[in-house]
């Protein structure tokens, strides 16, 4: 069985928690700012070490006041924002464990994950929230109050803790090890009922500790980064303890629409997504150029960023390349580092594989993306590229402390202090799962020279009526390079050809019904017929179809006047489709594909 480690010395003490690094720095740097939070003038100010310390405190004593005891599940159900971080911290100092709820989730969804963990304490973010769940919080057995952030809930909170003695605290630290559960993180449920992820204290610990020592130094301190991603989602809520543990300065917004201009403005040196948002960067500005009558210039522009930074892995690029670079820095590209504050060193990515065509693109234009590999299971990275060591189209050799190994059958096997030791109350899933000691991803990939790659998924691997196998990923990823393709499924398992089902940008279709001179009010159903339209979408599937052998490529298409959502249940809160959902709601528009 081929395998790569690489190693590290890093143990992780059993009296060590999450608490204890803001303990440390609220003894000896209590001025370190470690988060910015928006103001009510629209600046940002810092939020220093000791100020959060105490915030921490004063909600912890409002929930051991609350009866929150240590090891009882404490839920949250909000978007990404201050209060999210400071909450989970507060949890974490009375010796609790954190459930994180997505915002976006259904009640069904928040029923489950309420009643499988037992949860005693739910916190929602708004009356929208607690309106929308309300008949499953008054039949979820265990819980017993329901708190609102935007009606007071933090200083309800610290109201109520007002008479618990520091004292409370101490013991509550005392009592606290490395192997309690920090957090149970559900799995987004693209297949089956979620699992709940028990993540313990010394896997933050260890994931944190393993991800500064493979990127570098960005992730040291005085830089700075704005989360936007759900911190329910493992990768975010590794972002937001990262920075803590690391002294990177956190921002939060949920201001999604105003992303980029949030960036801007915020001016962070690293940027953390999952590749969606950086496919909807390259759309929007190619998207911008081309109403502006420059998609050429763009065009080419990126040509030249992709051949710039190919040319990086092949000897370093020639005189005229690297003059056409020039050139296109000064009249593209940095436009595109400004409009991310000017400060972006570089930006990590992971949640789902990104593509090769879009890395080669960013680092082209001097933003690098290192792209990474992990799950909820395995605490965020256990791959990941850096500075030193990286190949684009790769997800990165391990972190330190982790091995990747391959099974025969070319499933990705893992192990490490960042890996977890099972699923909550569900010994049947941790024991398919973790066997002989490897946790088994059900990722398909390859291992050369260290680096992992990702080539498909077990469960997703499309079986052709004549026997072929073919993973659907690669085909999305390329056609969904294209501006006005929001989502797109590959399907055809026992089915005679390969076919795919391609959804239409909604952001993007604007300025496409402008520059092709269609009135403003054109329905998605008459665009989802437009002949120009598809044409160009014909041209992304043939752009697909040109990356793989005969058998893989998509034979027929169709394009759908109704999105993909997450409201819809066909998205996961992280932009991955659900299969099944997908194959249920358009079972008969597929069908049509082989008619």
């Amino acid at each position: 069985m081929q395998e790569y480690t690489t190693p590290s010395t890093l143990t992780v003490g059993d009296d060590v928690t999450t608490i204890t690094r803001i303990q440390d720095l609220r003894r000896n740097n209590p001025t370190l700012p470690v988060f910015k939070r928006l103001g009510d003038s629209g600046h940002w100010l810092n939020v220093t070490a000791l100020q959060f310390a105490e915030e921490i405190d004063a909600v912890a004593k409002g929930l051991i006041a609350s009866g929150v005891e240590p090891g009882d599940r404490v839920a949250i159900l909000s978007s990404t924002r201050y209060e999210w971080s400071l909450l989970d911290y507060a949890i974490w100092r009375t010796g609790a464990t954190t459930v994180a709820i997505y915002e976006t989730s259904a009640p069904d969804q928040v029923d489950w994950i309420l009643t499988d963990s037992g949860t005693k304490v739910l916190v929602v973010e708004n009356a929208d929230q607690r309106t929308k769940h309300a008949e499953v919080i008054a039949t979820a057995g265990d819980l017993r109050e329901t708190l609102v952030i935007d009606e007071g809930a933090i200083a309800e909170l610290r109201k109520r803790g007002a008479e618990v003695p520091d004292s409370a605290l101490d013991e509550r630290e005392a009592g606290s090890r490395s192997s309690d559960a920090a957090t149970l993180i559900y799995t987004s449920g693209t297949t089956g009922r979620p699992k709940g992820v028990v993540l313990t204290h010394a896997n933050f610990i260890a994931e944190c500790a393993a991800v500064r020592d493979s990127v570098g130094p960005g992730l040291a301190e005085g830089k700075s980064t704005l989360l936007f991603l759900p911190l329910a989602h493992v990768f975010a809520r590794v972002v937001a303890v990262g920075c803590m543990e690391n002294g990177v300065v956190l921002g939060h917004t949920n201001d999604l629409p105003n992303l980029v201009e949030n960036l801007g403005v915020f001016q962070p040196h690293y940027v953390l997504s999952v590749p969606r948002v950086f496919e909807k960067v390259y759309n929007s500005a190619r998207q911008k150029a081309i109403d502006g009558g420059k998609g050429s210039i763009f065009d080419k522009a990126a040509d030249t960023a992709i051949e710039y930074s190919r040319a990086l892995d092949t000897g370093g690029p020639g005189l005229v390349l690297r003059l056409k670079h020039a050139v296109f820095d000064k009249l593209v590209y940095g436009k595109l580092r400004a409009a991310l504050g000017g400060r972006c060193e570089a930006a990590v990515s992971g949640g789902a594989p990104m593509g090769e065509r879009l890395g080669h693109f960013f680092r082209g234009v001097g933003i690098p993306v290192f792209e990474g590999y992990g799950l909820s299971e395995t605490t965020a990275a256990v791959t990941a590229n850096n500075i030193e060591h990286s190949r684009i189209g790769s997800v990165g050799r391990p972190v330190p402390g982790v091995t990747a190994a391959i099974a025969e059958d070319g499933e990705v096997l893992l192990r490490g202090p960042v890996v977890f030791t099972g699923y909550w109350k569900n010994d049947q899933a941790t024991a398919d799962a973790i066997r002989d000691g490897w946790f088994h991803t059900g990722d398909i990939g390859r291992l050369e020279d260290g680096y992992l790659y990702i080539t498909g998924r077990k469960k997703e691997l499309i079986v052709t009526a004549g026997g072929k196998n073919v993973s659907p990923a690669q085909l999305e990823d390329t056609i969904r390079a294209h501006p006005m393709v929001s989502q797109c499924l590959v399907v055809g398992d026992q089915k005679p050809f390969i076919g795919a089902l391609l959804t239409i940008d909604a952001e993007a279709a604007p300025g496409w019904l402008e520059r092709n001179g269609l009135p403003a009010d054109t329905s998605m159903e008459d665009l989802a017929t437009n002949a120009v339209l598809r044409a160009e979408f014909e041209e992304a599937v043939a752009s697909a179809n040109a990356k793989v052998s005969a058998a893989e490529q998509i034979k027929k298409f169709d394009v759908l006047a109704t999105d993909f959502t997450i409201d819809t249940g066909e998205l996961t809160p992280t932009m991955k489709l659900k299969r099944n959902v997908i194959h249920d709601t358009y079972k008969q528009a597929i069908a049509d594909l082989y008619t």
